[in-house]
């Protein structure tokens, strides 16, 4: 189904309760993704105001360097997206958001999310500054003041955070948005701990056979990700990773495809594809390719890190130490992890990691994504519904496991 494009009177007759609607007296929830990673991240929120004839979303898209593709992404959700200069100028009863980009000019209560685990990375230091200390640079995400204020005031109406510990992180760099911080914990983390039982499913999707070792390769965007690499570690993978022992997965960052454009992708990956390598769509659900893994060859990002709670051995690709947040629990598992070595066969490597797993420490990691394991949707919908002023409906709010996951197909 399309995305229903809204014209400006359209959204006003809307906000006015014209006669013509339905269901008139609705609070209205808007919903700025800035890329399709937020995207999906933010349909796991949406999905807990599903049933509730009260409510009536909109979408919008926010001017973002990483935006390609989201028209597509809602338009395959069948969602109402109005244009981002009709969006700012219409009034809404909350605002759920993923991006600090932009929020500012929303005439709503915003509700800011994660967009990912554990705030691995520091921020970005402005060209021609030297990097300076790592303890010097606060992080990335929903802790630092650069994502959560415009002129001195903080923007958010609420900030969830995943941890407790998020908590000190916030009172370090932006102590003034503490008073509308919460702790609700992590979706993701949430919904790959309900896909764990349905691991047959995932590899059936696949065209698993019981006895293939999938090794799944998952890539982050920019110079420091393993995409920039890819040209030395794809022979690798073609020749000392045979079949029919070994199948194996490439999960690249949704950002790879936005920026250079999915004809461009598919054309690096031609050969791969052709070479049996499964290559994951930008809109597929990478959970359920992870929970599918046997083993995992990933860079320092938050797939890797959510790799923790699979019981997968993971080797680590790239770790970009002067940018990680030395806060991150993604730092531990960059310590854990035994690295990627050019010079042994990747087969004896990955039989290494599985020899020295190491289970309690992966455990003791996974425990830090989130300090409410099971408990997010219900700690969300709670926060979403007193700030929308209205109560919840009368059930729990179920965590549902992913669906299962199709590569791209053969070139």
């Amino acid at each position: 189904m399309p995305a229903e494009r809204v014209t400006a009177g359209e959204a006003a007759a809307r906000a006015d309760g014209n006669e013509w609607l339905t269901l008139p007296a609705r609070k209205k929830v808007l919903v700025p993704v800035h890329t399709e990673v937020y995207g999906r991240r933010l349909r796991d929120l949406v999905s807990l105001l599903e049933s509730d004839l009260r409510i009536e979303l909109a979408w919008t898209v926010p001017p973002h360097a990483f935006n390609g593709g989201v028209a597509e992404y809602l338009s395959a959700l069948g969602a109402t997206v109005l244009p981002w200069p009709e969006a700012v100028n219409t009034e809404f009863d909350l605002a759920l958001a993923a991006g600090s980009k932009g929020m500012e000019q929303l005439k709503a209560p915003l509700l800011r999310v994660s967009h990912g685990a554990g705030h691995m990375s520091l921020a970005r230091v402005a060209p021609g500054l030297p990097p300076g200390d790592r303890n010097d640079r606060e992080p990335g995400g929903i802790t630092g003041r650069a994502y959560l204020t415009w002129e001195g005031a903080v923007v958010p109406r609420a900030i969830a955070l995943p941890h407790r510990d998020d908590l000190g992180a916030l009172a370090r760099w932006c102590p003034e948005a503490l008073p509308v911080a919460k702790v609700v914990g992590d979706s993701t983390y949430d919904r790959i701990a309900a896909s764990l039982p349905f691991r047959a499913r995932y590899r059936e999707a696949l065209e698993l056979d019981a006895d293939e070792h999938l090794v799944l390769v998952t890539s982050t965007w920019g110079r420091r990700s393993s995409f920039n690499r890819l040209d030395a570690l794809l022979p690798r993978l073609l020749s000392e990773l045979p079949r029919p022992r070994y199948r194996v997965a490439l999960l690249v960052h949704p950002n790879v495809w936005s920026l250079h454009g999915p004809f461009q992708v598919r054309g690096w990956l031609a050969d791969c594809r052709r070479a049996g390598i499964m290559v994951l769509p930008p809109a597929a659900d990478w959970r359920a390719a992870l929970v599918a893994a046997d083993s995992v060859i990933g860079d320092y990002s938050s797939t890797t890190l959510y790799a923790t709670m699979t019981g997968a051995p993971i080797l680590l690709a790239r770790y970009p130490q002067h940018d990680a947040n030395p806060a991150s629990p993604g730092v531990d598992m960059a310590l854990a992890a035994p690295a990627l070595s050019p010079t042994r066969s990747l087969a004896e490597q990955l039989a290494y990691a599985a020899e020295v797993y190491p289970r309690r420490e992966f455990t003791r990691i996974a425990r830090r994504i989130t300090s409410e394991p099971g408990r997010f949707n219900s700690n969300i919908r709670r926060l979403m519904y007193r700030i929308l002023g209205i109560g919840e409906p009368a059930y729990a709010p179920a965590t549902e496991p992913v669906e299962p996951v199709r590569p791209e197909p053969p070139a």
